[in-house]
């Protein structure tokens, strides 16, 4: 087939390609395929808790593999540069096991390897794409976000919102971030993972709009990862609040943290859960008091995960803090690539 943005070809081009592909898992429960539909950015897809407001994991029956690792969130979110090439796959495919690339167009294509080539228009955005399992209602949509490249800051400054220098990079997972995610008015309320939404990782800068920010994915995913786990060991949440996502080098200089803060990359969050929604650490194991006692709790959920063979993708850092008088107690959680715990 003619390569150009949206149309799929058996071979990539001699490009930059972020690699992505699918594997088979057993079904943990499951969500209706998404139906045909025109981007929209206010609530694209629906809250992933049912009728009676019991939390879902909301898993398809098989998994995305970024890298080492592999999802199953059936809302999934990558970003990539304006003309980058994306490339799907579906790992691990069973005979008879047959799978549709849905583009953002609503145009729908089979490939017989079961791999896609897609490249991303040159206007920035979102863009949804949707595999879809032929044999069931099964499907995962993967929302990209085409960044503003980050060639066109200029100084400090993107479009008028500060985005601050980023520090000389002592190791490679320290670059500068290729480009941002602009985030608007119209675009805050996606679901960027089946529990968590844009808005929930927008610096805490004070601007206009536009907004810039950089997320990864290997965060969302360990964040529904604990979520799922939280839920589990019946403490129920239907989200995370959280407290502090992306920081810009500007914002994160300005409140005093360290330069190589994971925040700066996009991950890593301070997180709580509060469902009553006061702003403030739920009581969640029934003292009475709300502290960091509770936030404990929710340490040991993770700790105790990280010794397993599936959560290895998501070493990194875990942290208790107290609360102090700008803020409630809560739990550092990133995505460092190395194990790091602390307590304060």
């Amino acid at each position: 087939m003619m390569w150009m943005p949206g149309i799929v070809r058996t071979r990539p081009l001699s490009t930059t390609v972020l690699f992505v592909s699918f594997g088979v898992v057993l079904p943990n429960g499951h969500a209706d395929r998404p139906q045909p539909m025109a981007v929209s950015f206010v609530d694209q897809q629906e809250s992933n808790t049912d009728y009676n407001n019991r939390y879902r994991p909301e898993r398809a029956s098989f998994a995305l593999r970024n890298g080492r690792a592999k999802y199953s969130y059936n809302i999934q979110t990558l970003s990539i540069i304006p003309g980058g090439t994306l490339t799907l796959a579906v790992a691990d495919r069973r005979r008879g096991q047959r799978f549709t690339l849905r583009l953002p167009d609503g145009a729908e294509t089979v490939s017989e390897d079961g791999s896609w080539y897609w490249t991303a228009p040159v206007r920035t955005g979102l863009q949804r794409l949707t595999v879809l399992r032929t044999d069931s209602p099964d499907s995962i949509v993967v929302n990209v976000f085409v960044t503003v490249p980050s060639v066109r800051l200029e100084g400090e400054m993107l479009n008028g919102y500060r985005i601050g220098r980023y520090p000389r990079p002592p190791r490679p997972i320290y670059r500068r971030p290729n480009g941002f995610i602009e985030v608007t008015p119209e675009n805050l309320d996606v679901l960027v993972s089946p529990h968590f939404r844009l808005r929930q990782f927008v610096c805490k800068q004070p601007s206009r709009y536009p907004k810039y920010l950089v997320l990864d994915p290997l965060l969302l995913n360990k964040l529904e990862y604990l979520l799922e786990r939280v839920n589990a060991a019946g403490y129920h949440a239907k989200t995370f609040f959280v407290m502090s996502g992306y920081r810009t080098p500007f914002y994160n200089r300005s409140i005093g943290n360290v330069a190589l803060s994971r925040h700066v990359w996009g991950a890593a969050a301070d997180i709580y859960i509060d469902e009553d929604g006061d702003g403030y650490m739920d009581d969640i194991n029934g003292d009475g008091a709300r502290n960091i006692e509770d936030i404990r709790i929710l340490y040991r959920i993770a700790d105790r995960e990280a010794a397993k063979a599936d959560y290895a993708v998501y070493l990194g850092g875990l942290g208790t803090y107290r609360a102090n008088s700008r803020h409630g107690p809560y739990l550092h959680v990133d995505v460092r690539g190395r194990r790091a715990r602390w307590w304060r």
